[in-house]
C-alpha cells in the first residue's frame, strides 16, 4: 500500500492538530485572551507614563505657625501627595495598614514615621519631604531656595517614558513562551503517552517525525499568533511598538520557543501520570513566573537571589527581550544571558532525546 505524501499528512496532522485544539476553549482563553486581559487590566491600572503618586500623611498640628505654613507649600509643590488628618484619623490609618509615612510634629522640629512594611518607598517620600523642609527653611529667611536636581523618567535605552503597559508585553511574551512548552507541550506528551496514543501511533504507518513536527509546527503557529495578538493590543491600546529590530526581535521569540519546547519535552519524560506531571511542572513554572520580572522587577531583592534567577532561563530571556523591544538595543551586552538560554536550551534538549520513550 503506498502512503500519501508524507508532506501532505504533515498538513493532515498539523490540521488535526489546531482542530483538537481548537475544541479545547479553556486552553483557547488561557492562551489567547488572558494575556490581553492581563495586558488592558494593568495597563489601564498603571497606565501613567510618570512614577506613581506618593502619599505623605501630616497630622494637622494644634496651631498652624508660619514654619507649618511655609513647610505644607514646599511639600505640596514637591511630587507628594499630602493628605493633612486629625492625630486620631492619623493613627487609625496607620493602624490600618494604609500609611507609607507620616509627618508629625516633634517639639520644636518635626518627625517622620515610615512603615516598614513599604520601606522602599517611605525612604523616597522621606527624601521629598526633606527637600521641602529645606525649601521652607530657606524662604523663612529670605534665602535662596537649594537648587533641586531635575528628575527624568525614561526606559534604561533613552527611547520613551516609563510605561507599565511597555514593560508588561515582552513578560508576557515570555510568559506565554515558558506556558507553551510546560503546558501545551510537556502536559500534552505525558497525556498521550499515559492514554496510550504514541503505543497507537507506533503500529501504524504514519512516520514518527510527521508526528512530532505536526506537534511542533502547530505550537509555533500558536506563538506567532500569541505575539501578533499581544502586539496589536499593545499598538492599538497603548500605542507600543517595538522599539528595535524586528528581525532581532523574531529571533529572540524563536529561540524562546524552542528553548522552552524543549524544557517541556525534557520534564515530561519525568512523569508518567498527568496528576504527576501537574505538580512538576507547576514546581517549575511558579518560581520562574514570579522571580524572573514577568510583572515587576525584582531590584529590591537581596544579591543573593538575583545571581540565582539570572542563571534560569527566563529572567536572561526577558531582559534581552525588553532590550530590543523598548530601548531600540542590540543583543550586544548580553551574550552571557543568551549563552545561560543555550545551556538551557541545549541541556533540555539533550535529556528530552535521552529519556523520551513512547510507551
Amino acid at each position: 500500500m503506498n502512503l500519501p505524501n508524507p508532506f501532505k499528512l504533515l498538513w493532515l496532522q498539523f490540521r488535526s492538530e489546531w482542530r483538537l485544539y481548537a475544541r479545547d476553549r479553556g486552553a483557547m482563553f488561557w492562551t489567547f485572551l488572558f494575556p490581553l486581559l492581563m495586558l488592558f487590566g494593568f495597563g489601564v491600572i498603571f497606565r501613567s507614563g510618570g512614577p506613581p503618586a506618593l502619599t505623605l500623611v501630616r497630622i494637622a498640628p494644634a496651631q498652624e505657625t508660619a514654619r507649618d505654613r511655609a513647610f505644607l507649600q514646599a511639600l505640596e509643590n514637591s511630587r507628594l501627595k499630602v493628605v493633612t488628618l486629625s492625630a486620631a484619623d492619623a493613627e487609625q490609618r496607620w493602624a490600618k495598614g494604609e500609611t507609607t509615612a507620616q509627618l508629625e510634629s516633634a517639639g520644636d522640629g518635626y518627625r517622620l514615621r515610615l512603615n516598614s512594611y513599604l520601606i522602599a518607598q517611605g525612604q523616597v517620600v522621606a527624601l521629598a519631604a526633606s527637600q521641602a523642609f529645606m525649601v521652607a527653611q530657606a524662604r523663612l529667611k529670605g534665602l535662596p531656595e537649594p537648587e533641586r536636581i531635575p528628575v527624568v523618567v525614561e526606559s534604561p535605552g533613552h527611547v520613551h517614558s516609563e510605561n507599565y503597559a511597555a514593560f508588561l508585553v515582552p513578560g508576557l511574551i515570555g510568559l506565554n513562551l515558558l506556558s507553551m512548552g510546560l503546558f501545551a507541550v510537556g502536559m500534552v506528551t505525558v497525556a498521550y503517552r499515559e492514554k496510550g496514543k504514541f503505543r497507537r501511533l507506533a503500529v501504524t504507518p504514519l512516520p514518527k517525525w510527521v508526528f512530532l513536527l505536526a506537534q511542533i509546527l502547530q505550537r509555533v503557529t500558536v506563538v506567532i499568533l500569541q505575539t501578533a495578538l499581544l502586539l496589536l493590543a499593545a499598538r492599538f491600546g497603548f500605542g507600543i511598538v517595538n522599539q528595535g529590530s524586528y528581525a532581532v526581535f523574531a529571533g529572540l521569540v524563536i529561540f524562546g520557543t524552542a528553548t522552552f519546547l524543549a524544557m517541556g519535552f525534557a520534564l515530561s519524560s519525568f512523569a508518567s501520570t498527568v496528576e504527576t506531571y501537574g505538580a512538576i511542572s507547576n514546581l517549575a513554572f511558579f518560581p520562574l513566573m514570579l522571580l524572573s520580572g514577568v510583572y515587576f522587577r525584582i531590584d529590591n531583592a537581596p544579591q543573593w537571589m538575583q545571581k540565582v534567577v539570572f542563571v534560569l532561563p527566563l529572567a536572561p530571556y526577558l531582559r534581552a527581550l525588553r532590550a530590543v523591544f523598548n530601548d531600540g538595543a542590540t543583543l550586544a551586552g548580553h551574550g552571557t544571558g543568551m549563552a545561560i538560554i543555550g545551556v538551557w536550551a541545549m541541556l533540555s534538549f539533550v535529556l528530552a532525546v535521552k529519556r523520551f520513550r513512547w510507551v
